[in-house]
């Protein structure tokens, strides 16, 4: 027979999920935080950002680009030195 959770049980389960990690702990600091600053900053989000440890200005599709062209450079770069390698055993060899 399946077993089915109700939607109140989903949420406590959810709720205790999130305690357990630690994130109710962390939102409820940066939102007292955020409540503490003498000056509402322009931006909530950009200030829950850095607090929370984000980099600023940080553009990530550029820096996933980035990190794939490094990977396809690393495999190019190991397949020569391998060829190289390969080479260089045939010369000794001969």
């Amino acid at each position: 027979m399946p077993s089915f959770q109700t939607p109140e049980s989903k949420k406590e389960e959810f709720r205790k999920y999130l305690e357990k990690s630690g994130v109710i702990d962390a939102l409820t600091r940066v939102l007292v935080g955020l409540y503490e600053e003498p000056e509402r900053p322009q931006n909530a989000i950009d200030y829950i950002k850095r607090y929370m440890g984000a980099p600023a200005n940080v553009d990530v599709d550029a820096i996933r680009n980035e990190n794939e062209e490094m990977k396809a450079k690393i495999k190019e770069l190991t397949r020569t030195v391998e060829e190289l390698n390969t080479s260089l055993s045939q010369a000794r060899g001969n």
